[in-house]
């Protein structure tokens, strides 16, 4: 029999970061979720949780985590359905979604189709950032329910929406332009001129070089792990950035940012990943995210009257 109490203890603390606050939102006492989780441990004998601050999953700790998410939703279609069950033990009071997705979807859509799917259901949702050609891997380790992705082939056990494409442009201000391409854009002035990156995994000004130039080209570049900080580094003059056009759109018609290349449009294509097992549970939030993608992004895939194949 599988010991549900151990399990949501395991849920609870991968969730909360701590035993501590764990045993605060399931209103029993640290010791009891210290003792489920150890005795499940030596049940099944491996390490589910790292101690830490904060506390972690193991893999075989986040599918327990994967597996109670699924339970969540089933118990609260239960509880709409029969109300009575609402005052037992361990009832799911709230059921958080988790869901991961690259910064800039964050920073310009991705934000209002969450938001509208919490004001229609009861649903908590906790939200993983992460670079949208690696927000897979946290569907196929069970860290998510659900990603946006560049990956179109579908993850195991995994359905796979198109999205659209993100669109961005290679921006800097007016002054940055003046201070390093006063001839035009040269590969020689490029390679002296300061770019801006998320982080190590961000290859987007490496790509969009690649596309203008034909070959690969090294580059200095400043480092902000921030979707408004590109665009606020842009337009403060630290170097050029590859901001999505929606952003920067305004600050281009007021001349606050130019172009380096007049025209040059970087497209991402972007997909929704959904494991199938919540899929159904969590429509609303699929809807969601579809219509506020397949309004905001530009997708190349659209048909005469606009809606998307």
């Amino acid at each position: 029999m599988i010991d549900y109490a151990a399990l949501r203890a395991v849920a609870a603390v991968v969730r909360t970061g701590s035993f501590e606050r764990a045993a605060a939102s399931l209103h029993v006492t640290p010791s009891a979720i210290s003792q489920r989780v150890k005795h499940l441990e030596e049940r099944l004998g491996a390490v589910l949780i790292e101690r830490g601050t904060p506390c972690t999953a193991t893999d075989k700790g986040l599918a327990l985590c994967r597996h109670m998410d699924c339970v969540g939703m089933l118990e609260k279609d239960l509880m709409e359905q029969l109300p009575e069950f609402s005052g037992s033990e361990g009832a799911a009071q709230w059921v958080t979604v988790n869901v991961a997705t690259n910064a800039d979807s964050l920073g310009t859509w991705f934000l209002e189709a969450i938001a509208s799917f919490t004001k229609t259901t009861d649903y908590l949702v906790n939200v993983a950032i992460d670079d949208e050609d690696h927000t897979a891997d946290w569907l196929r380790r069970g860290r998510v329910l659900a990603a946006v992705t560049s990956l179109e082939r579908p993850v195991q056990g995994c359905r796979v929406t198109s999205l659209g494409s993100l669109s961005y442009l290679a921006t800097a201000s007016p002054d940055f332009m003046a201070r390093y391409f006063p001839q035009g854009l040269t590969e020689e002035a490029f390679q002296r001129a300061p770019a801006l990156t998320f982080n190590q995994k961000d290859r987007l000004q490496n790509v969009w070089a690649r596309e203008v130039f034909g070959h690969d080209l090294a580059f200095p570049t400043h480092w902000l792990p921030s979707t408004q900080s590109f665009l606020e580094g842009s337009l403060a003059g630290m170097g050029w950035a590859l901001n999505p056009f929606q952003l920067a759109r305004h600050h281009l018609d007021r001349g606050e940012l130019v172009e380096l290349v007049p025209g040059k449009v970087l497209e991402r294509r972007l997909f929704w990943q959904i494991n199938r097992l919540a899929a159904d549970q969590l429509h609303e939030l699929s809807r969601s995210i579809l219509a506020v993608a397949r309004r905001d992004l530009e997708s190349r895939e659209r048909d005469p009257q606009g809606a998307a194949e």
